[in-house]
């Protein structure tokens, strides 16, 4: 079950971790995009307590072809929380990685700032263009100073400051297929199909295959597309420990049944490899060798093996899920163009979308192949061009051809198809980021192979002039040419209250500074954190650096955003929101704002800011991460439910009998040290 409580975990206290770890509703899992008919071939292997299976060799090839001989060091107090989620070994394979990365706009910038926070070997930046004011809205590490200089070199320095432990270089010429043969995972986010199925071909072809990511940001619509190799190994589909279950009986009997204890449900299903181990009586069980289930049931399940001449069953064991590798077969990109497979959905009131994007893309290749630019914002006759060419290249499709060529839906895509949009290109730089990292590691399944995103009902609902789009020479031109100038004009304006600034929270003011909020006149963000930088920080809240640790979150995030945006108001505080700072946070504090933005990592603040946003009537965007997982909820006034309205379940609790008795999981084995600790050391001197 998804819980709501997706929380920034990685952000404060033990505690606090503690008392989100179980909270998980309306959270998405961005590690396991697989298609379901991902023409895979599922292979037997052992987990890394059972050895002589193909996942072993599979680890020594994934190793080899990622140089990971030698065993690095881990700085943990940097990234502590990071191994938490992949690790050990994805960590060293992950430090053992070059990363290519071209085109150096919002959305290259966005993917290099994730794989070097990351702690990727070597990230070499790659862009023979030069930076013009138009990049200013999406690229955080440009400034008004850096127009005119090559888009690579001007970001190195920036990027390089994120972590002295990844070597960051630049490249500024035109690459050649051999260029990419030094690198483990190449990205591609600026470059015509025709290059792109060029570089693709060598990549899939090359011994070891190079895994190739290619990716786009227009407007509101973008596209993944991933190229791991004619056979690329999952070694862990979807990162989560190996379910367990403790064992009540054991049948001698050709297909034995096995019962147990029925205090937890069994998340084994049919077809899944297990190992038996501490088994009394029918010792055979232990030998450590995987076996077969089927016809699994919630406290119970049929072992596919013949225990009738085993000994019998006495008493105890455990059995645990053995995580089976996957070969994925992807296909190149020139093949995958025209038999694309399943799509990824990412919102199942679109399903018609994604064949749809697939064309889209494909046709805009086209229009800037022939006219040697993009679409002009608010031109009829350039989008009038680009529908006739998705309408001639839908005609040549055959059996995969669209029914409905969507006309109104491809003049916004024409609308915005110059504009990157910092939004979108920090949505795809996560996405993207992430991809890389499957790809270095075998670790969570990759995205097979499209994923196309759209963000349409952002637009403004009234009609706009095609004046409204035109270029005012300033660094929000990009928004402008999709949004129009009077929305960029409420930007400005806003009065934004921002509570945290931690991960999330460095994001948010990263997005909001290139954006242009609260930037105008009448324009001001406040935002509070009562929280200091440590250490570990640093591996994910990118606006801070070592020499500022110690320091208040607020302050250094306020400034670095500021340097973002010279013009963007900005005001940090110190304070804890709730009851008692409410001398601070007063009414006429409330009822200036015009949108709150959550970046908290627990419940209680949460629900505090809500009660508050619901009593003044303002809307609320709420969101939490926990490890490669998060949630988001927009709470809109007389719209939408607010945050406090649905509530998890309460937290099961262990019954104290189990845990002074038979303390046979985590969280009994937790409560009994508890009770000891406080045995010993509280209450006995007490």
């Amino acid at each position: 079950m998804l819980h709501k409580r997706a929380s920034e975990a990685n952000e404060k206290s033990d505690n606090s971790i503690g008392s989100d770890l179980a909270s998980k509703k309306r959270r998405i899992d961005i590690t396991d995009s697989s298609s379901a008919s991902d023409k895979s071939l599922v292979v037997a292997s052992g987990s890394s307590s059972s050895s002589g299976f193909l996942g072993d060799s599979v680890v020594q090839q994934l190793d080899m072809a990622f140089g990971n001989s030698n065993r690095q060091e881990i700085d943990e107090d940097l990234h502590s929380r990071q191994l938490a989620v992949y690790g050990r070994e994805t960590m060293r394979r992950l430090f053992a990685s070059n990363v290519l990365i071209s085109g150096m706009h919002g959305l290259g910038a966005e993917i290099a700032k994730n794989l070097i926070l990351a702690g990727v070997k070597s990230v070499t930046l790659h862009d023979e263009r030069v930076v013009e004011l138009w990049d200013l809205s999406s690229n955080f590490v440009f400034s008004e100073d850096d127009v005119g200089k090559n888009r690579a070199d001007a970001s190195v320095q920036k990027l390089q400051d994120l972590n002295n432990a990844v070597v960051v270089t630049s490249l500024t010429k035109s690459l050649s297929k051999e260029d990419l043969s030094d690198f483990q995972v190449v990205v591609f986010s600026d470059i015509s199909m025709e290059r792109a199925i060029e570089f693709d071909n060598y990549c899939h072809s090359h011994q070891p295959p190079i895994s190739f990511v290619k990716a786009d940001v227009r407007g509101l619509f973008g596209s993944v597309f991933c190229d791991f190799g004619p056979e690329f190994a999952v070694l862990d589909v979807d990162g989560e420990e190996p379910h367990t279950g403790i064992i009540a009986s054991i049948s001698n009997e050709n297909q034995a049944f096995i019962s147990c204890v029925d205090d937890e449900r069994l998340e084994f299903q049919d077809g899944d490899l297990v190992v038996f181990s501490e088994v009394e009586g029918m010792t055979e069980l232990n030998d450590g060798k995987p076996r077969k289930i089927k016809s699994a049931r919630p406290y119970s399940f049929t072992l596919d093996e013949d225990t009738t001449n085993y000994g019998t069953y006495v008493k105890g064991g455990i059995v645990t899920q053995v995580k089976q590798p996957k070969l994925l077969n992807f296909k190149p990109l020139r093949e995958a163009l025209k038999d694309p497979g399943d799509f990824l959905f990412s919102d199942f009131s679109k399903f018609d979308r994604p064949p749809l994007l697939h064309l889209a893309f494909q046709a805009l290749d086209h229009f800037k192949s022939e006219a040697g630019r993009f679409p002009v914002a608010g031109s009829e006759e350039d989008a009038q061009k680009l529908i006739s060419i998705a309408t001639a290249i839908n005609t040549g499709q055959g059996d995969l051809k669209v029914d409905n060529v969507d006309q109104k839906l491809l003049r916004h895509f024409s609308f915005g198809a110059k504009a990157v949009l910092n939004p979108m290109a920090a949505m795809f730089g996560g996405i993207v980021g992430q991809e890389v990292v499957k790809a270095c590691s075998g670790k969570f399944h990759p995205l097979f192979q499209f994923f196309y995103f759209d963000s349409v009902e952002s637009l403004p609902t009234e009609p706009l002039d095609s004046s409204d789009f035109a270029p005012r020479n300033s660094r929000y031109d990009a928004q402008i040419s999709v949004f129009g100038a009077k929305f960029q004009k409420k930007l400005e304006d806003a009065k934004v209250f921002t509570v945290g600034s931690g991960a999330l929270g460095c994001e948010f003011l990263k997005n909001m500074a290139l954006m242009g909020v609260s930037c105008g006149s009448q324009g001001k963000l406040t935002v509070t954190d009562d929280d200091i930088i440590e250490k570990s920080n640093l591996s994910r809240q990118f606006l801070f650096r070592d020499w500022n640790i110690g320091q208040a979150k607020s302050t250094v995030a306020a400034s670095a955003a500021a340097a973002i945006n010279p013009r963007f108001n900005i005001e940090a505080l110190q304070n804890r929101v709730g009851a008692e700072t409410e001398n601070v946070f007063d009414d006429a504090f409330w009822e200036n704002l015009t949108v709150v933005v959550n970046a908290l990592d627990n419940v209680n603040a949460r629900l505090y800011v809500d009660s508050r946003c619901l009593y003044f009537q303002k809307p609320l965007l709420e969101s939490g991460t926990l490890g490669t997982k998060c949630n988001t909820q927009t709470v809109i006034p007389h719209l939408t439910e607010n945050y406090g309205a649905s509530r998890d379940p309460p937290e099961k609790q262990a019954p104290m009998c189990t845990v002074h008795s038979f303390p046979h999981n985590i969280d009994h084995c937790l409560t009994w040290a508890r009770s000891e600790f406080e045995g010993l050391l509280e209450k006995t001197p007490a």
